[in-house]
């Protein structure tokens, strides 16, 4: 019989607190990616149970401690970390006194980002807290894993790409609706205050005429009384441009009430606001004065991806050569092109086609060894070319 949830429960006891918690899995088949965008991020996600649908799979990929907010990527590795020597030898003791020290501290990066997790609430956006400490933990070790941090930021792009994207058509259509409205909204505003000042500038010409002295005595006579009506008759005008402020005050509050309940949720029932924060980004600003490892946004991910998969990959302890070489050399070109660097893009889209070509003919006997190869050697192609493009338009 199918089951009726698309996760199963995983018991893991964490090694920094002893606390047992309970994660939720996907389970194989929950979802399905119809296709991926050029840095392999998952595209128009379908999941078999529609309530989920407003979830990035992400959400479930770093385990992180109901407790003392320890995290760490759900794999096989943390669920059997109890067998792995070389992490309990060399890696526990460090990891565990650090990331206690930091939760101790009042008001911690460890302790806010923690407590601001909030699945049911916040799924995505909680998605990126836990990979953010997910690197936290993974920098604890002096010798951490440039990859592994490489790939969570990479991650983290991807979700701000979702939440950004949104999955939502409604929520797109009533985004533009908003985007109207704020646009009529300030050409009335704009209205006024041309309105504003074409009075102000009227009244300074009426000031003007009569402040002349190329009028004879007998003329001035005549037209002084005039200086009382022009001031009597421009100052309810002026009244009313003031009445008028402050009646757009009210539109304006009135239009941040609506958007507020109309643009509640950003495709998957999550809330503009985050918590006591105005909005997500207010939240990540403030807990980044406490630790500048935290990105804001998809763009600054990515800059932090590329920076450590070209540490992993200059270093070679965590990559292998072949098809994880190619693909590496791969995504520092793609992400490299999609934030602008366009001459490190060149090199390594250069470096990627190179070297996949090298590997292809090498193994050219055994297919499925050289299967993916091939697809990312089509990529580096294909992209290496927008990135000419871009190079003689910037």
């Amino acid at each position: 019989m199918a089951s009726d949830s698309p996760f199963f429960l995983t018991k893991v006891e964490c090694p920094i607190c002893k606390t047992i918690n309970e994660y939720e899995t996907v389970r194989m088949g929950a979802y399905v990616e119809n296709r991926r965008d050029s840095d392999f991020c998952p595209q128009d996600i379908t999941w078999r149970f529609p309530k989920y649908q407003g979830y990035n799979p992400l959400v479930f990929f770093v385990a992180t401690c109901s407790n003392c907010f320890y995290a760490r990527e759900l794999n096989g590795s943390f669920r059997d970390w109890k067998n792995d020597h070389n992490f309990r030898t060399y890696r526990l003791k460090t990891i565990k006194e650090k990331h206690l020290d930091h939760l101790a501290v009042a008001d911690s990066f460890v302790k806010r980002i923690g407590e601001a997790i909030d699945i049911n609430r916040y799924p995505n956006k909680s998605a990126i807290l836990k990979l953010l400490l997910a690197i936290f933990d993974e920098q604890l070790c002096e010798h951490h894993s440039k990859l592994d941090i490489g790939r969570f930021y990479l991650r983290i792009g991807w979700i701000f790409r979702h939440l950004e994207k949104g999955e939502n058509p409604q929520m797109s259509f009533l985004k533009g609706l908003m985007l109207e409205i704020d646009t009529k909204y300030q050409m009335m505003k704009n209205a006024h205050r041309v309105f504003q000042d074409q009075v102000d500038a009227f009244s300074r010409h009426v000031d003007n005429h009569f402040d002349t002295d190329a009028i004879a005595a007998n003329l001035k006579s005549l037209r002084y009384p005039y200086r009382d009506k022009f001031g009597a008759a421009l100052a309810p005008l002026g009244e009313t441009l003031k009445q008028l402020e402050e009646k757009l005050g009210v539109i304006n509050h009135l239009l941040g009430e609506y958007k507020s309940i109309t643009l509640g949720a950003d495709g998957s029932g999550e809330q503009a606001a985050f918590g006591n924060y105005p909005s997500f980004n207010e939240f990540l600003f403030e807990v980044k004065k406490g630790w500048d490892a935290v990105v804001t946004n998809e763009r600054e991910a990515l800059e932090k991806a590329v920076r450590y998969y070209k540490e992993a990959f200059t270093e070679g302890h965590d990559i292998l050569p072949g098809n994880q070489q190619i693909q590496a050399a791969y995504l520092i070109a793609e992400l490299s092109r999609r934030i602008g660097d366009y001459d490190e893009a060149r090199q390594y889209f250069n470096s990627t086609i190179r070297h996949g070509q090298e590997f292809i003919h090498k193994n050219r006997h055994e297919p499925t060894q050289t299967a993916l190869a091939r697809k990312i050697l089509e990529l580096a192609i294909e992209q290496g070319r927008s990135n000419i493009a871009a190079m003689k338009t910037a």
